[in-house]
């Protein structure tokens, strides 16, 4: 039986690593990550990937062509694997303040720590752009922030003829934001003022009372 080359190619120290499959690409795609955030994405090569997964090179051309491909598989995989669970306080208000805090509170958020280890060098490199790399991102698990104002539709919170795909998309528009001009966690009260502020009243008919 002819044997599987990455078994060839495949080592951990001095020893052989049996990783195949599925398990092999996780590996390589997590320790990808681990270099993209250590060092950026100036340091970000099929060389440095491969090291830091302890495989080879052609392991890793093997499945992605080029930088850039293994970059978006990349930020496609972390993507999957962070998608938050979705809130339901009972009101539009809960769950979007919920979603936010829930992305504000986390020491190493997915998106900040991507837009960290970019900043550094991107511009200066040739690659995808951020607003690629946020949809690779989102990919693999949809919008957290639209299942919400659906279920708010649902309860009669918001005037559907009022969203439209850039108002869906606006209070974590404002978030990230906030987050990339100081890559600081926002405080509560400008989170509290994105959604009470500018997002309800732009979706609903006459801007609720709260307790």
């Amino acid at each position: 039986m002819g044997k599987n080359p990455d078994d060839y190619n495949e080592r951990a120290g001095s020893a052989q690593t049996r990783r195949r499959g599925a398990e092999l690409e996780q590996a390589i795609l997590d320790a990808a990550w681990e270099q993209l955030i250590a060092e950026g994405y100036e340091h970000f090569t099929i060389d440095t990937v491969a090291a830091r997964a302890r495989t080879s090179k052609p392991v890793l051309y093997r499945r992605w062509k080029t930088r850039d491909d293994l970059l978006r598989a990349t930020v496609r995989h972390i993507g999957a694997a962070s998608a938050p669970s979705i809130p339901d306080t009972g009101t539009l208000r809960g769950d979007l303040l919920a979603l936010l805090a829930n992305a504000n509170s986390t020491t190493r958020n997915p998106v900040a720590a991507l837009v960290s280890s970019m900043l550094g060098s991107y511009y200066n490199q040739t690659g995808p752009t951020p607003a690629e790399l946020r949809e690779a991102f989102l990919s693999q698990r949809g919008s957290a922030v639209e299942q919400v104002v659906n279920r708010a539709v649902e309860r009669g919170e918001v005037d559907q003829a009022r969203l439209t795909p850039r108002i869906i998309a606006l209070p974590f528009d404002l978030f990230r934001n906030e987050m990339m001009m100081t890559l600081k966690p926002v405080p509560d009260h400008v989170l509290r003022q994105i959604v009470d502020d500018i997002f309800i009243p732009l979706v609903t008919t006459q801007r609720a009372q709260w307790a």
